[in-house]
C-alpha cells in the first residue's frame, strides 16, 4: 500500500512567496499532475532555465503567477500519457515544449497540446531543454518585430547568452551578416563557432569604437538587445538609418538622447514572447523545427544543474560571469 501511495508523488520546486532564490523550495511530496483534455504529461529530462524566471520569482514581474507555483517552461523529455482528443502524440514520444501548465522545475508536467513539439533524434534531452523561449525569442526578435531581410546587418549583444546564440545562428541561417559581443574570450569564440561573421568583447573600454570601425559609415541595421538598461544610448548611434533596437532584456531603467533616434528615424521596440499570437508561435515553431531538420538549429548547453541545486542556478544566471549557451536543470 505504501508503494502504491508513492507512486503517484514526485520532486517539484515550489515557490511559496515571492524573494530572493532562496525562496525555491525543492519537495518530493507533490503529486504529478493528470493530463486532461489537450493536454499532455511529459516525464521531465531536462528543463531550461531563463532569466525571466527570476524576475517572476522576485515578484517584480508585470506577471505574477498565484502563489505558490513551480517555475519552468521549457522542458524535453517523453510522453508519459495524453488527455483526451490529443492526437498528434502518444506515450514514448520524445518532445519539448515551450510552456507548461504545471511548471518545468520538475520530475513531470502537464502542457498544452499545442506547446509541444516532437524533438528530433539529432538533438540530445538538454538540447531539446534550450529551444523554447531562446528560439522563439530571437525569432520574433529578427523577424515579427524586427522584420529582417537577407542582406542586412545585425549586432548581438550578449550574445553567448541562449537567445543570443540562437539570434546568431537563426540570422546566419536566414542571410544576414551578423555581429555579436561577449565578455570572454571563450564566449566569443563560441559566438563565432555558431553563426557571428564578427565577435567584439563587451568587457573592452573601446570595443563600442571597433564595432564602429568595422561597420564603417553604415552602422547596423537591427541590434538585438539582452541588457539594455547598459547599451540602449550607446545602440543608437551604433544604427544605420531606418535601424532598430529589439529589447529582449532588461533590468532597470536608463536614460537615452531621442535626438540618436532622430537623426537616423531609428526605432526601438520591446520584444515579449507572451504576447505572441497563437498563428506568430506556429510561425515559430514552424521555421524552428525546419531549421532543426536542416541541422543549423544547433542549441548549446551551458551550465547544468541538478533539481537540487536550483537556489544556485539562479543565482548564476542573474551573477555568473559571462554566458556560455543555455542553463539547464537535469
Amino acid at each position: 500500500i505504501a508503494m502504491a501511495a508513492t507512486r503517484n508523488v514526485m520532486r517539484a520546486v515550489r515557490v511559496l512567496e515571492f524573494g530572493g532564490p532562496e525562496v525555491l523550495k525543492l519537495q518530493s511530496d507533490v503529486l504529478i499532475p493528470d493530463p486532461k483534455e489537450n493536454q499532455v504529461l511529459i516525464k521531465v529530462h531536462a528543463c531550461g532555465v531563463n532569466p525571466v524566471e527570476t524576475y517572476i520569482r522576485s515578484g517584480n514581474y508585470a506577471r505574477k503567477p498565484a502563489l505558490p507555483y513551480t517555475p519552468g517552461s521549457d522542458v524535453a523529455g517523453v510522453v508519459e500519457g495524453v488527455g483526451e482528443h490529443v492526437t498528434a502524440f502518444k506515450k514514448g514520444d520524445r518532445v519539448f515544449t515551450i510552456a507548461t501548465i504545471s511548471g518545468g522545475y520538475a520530475d513531470y508536467a502537464v502542457a498544452a497540446a499545442n506547446k509541444v513539439f516532437p524533438l528530433s533524434d539529432k538533438l540530445d534531452f538538454r538540447q531539446g531543454a534550450a529551444i523554447g523561449i531562446p528560439y522563439f525569442t530571437a525569432y520574433r526578435a529578427l523577424f515579427q518585430k524586427g522584420c529582417a531581410k537577407a542582406g542586412e546587418s545585425v549586432l548581438v549583444h550578449g550574445a553567448s547568452g541562449g537567445v543570443g546564440i540562437a539570434a546568431c545562428q537563426i540570422a546566419r541561417a536566414c542571410g544576414l551578416k551578423v555581429l555579436g559581443t561577449a565578455g570572454t574570450k571563450e564566449g566569443m569564440n563560441m559566438v563565432l563557432r555558431n553563426g557571428a561573421h564578427q565577435a567584439f568583447n563587451h568587457r573592452e573600454a573601446n570595443y563600442i569604437d571597433k564595432i564602429k570601425e568595422y561597420t564603417g559609415m553604415g552602422g547596423v541595421d537591427i541590434i538585438i538587445e539582452m541588457l539594455s538598461n547598459v547599451n540602449l544610448a550607446t545602440d543608437l548611434q551604433l544604427l544605420n538609418y531606418g535601424g532598430r533596437v529589439m529589447v529582449v532584456g532588461c533590468r532597470g531603467p536608463i536614460e537615452i538622447n531621442p535626438r540618436d533616434a532622430m537623426s537616423k528615424e531609428s526605432s526601438i521596440t520591446g520584444v515579449s514572447l507572451f504576447l505572441a499570437t497563437e498563428e506568430e508561435k506556429h510561425e515559430c515553431a514552424t521555421a524552428l523545427l525546419d531549421g532543426i531538420e536542416a541541422g543549423w538549429l544547433k542549441p548549446v548547453v551551458g551550465s547544468e544543474y541538478p533539481l537540487e541545486k536550483v537556489v544556485k542556478a539562479h543565482e548564476d544566471i542573474i551573477h555568473g560571469g559571462g554566458a556560455r549557451g543555455k542553463m539547464v536543470l537535469l
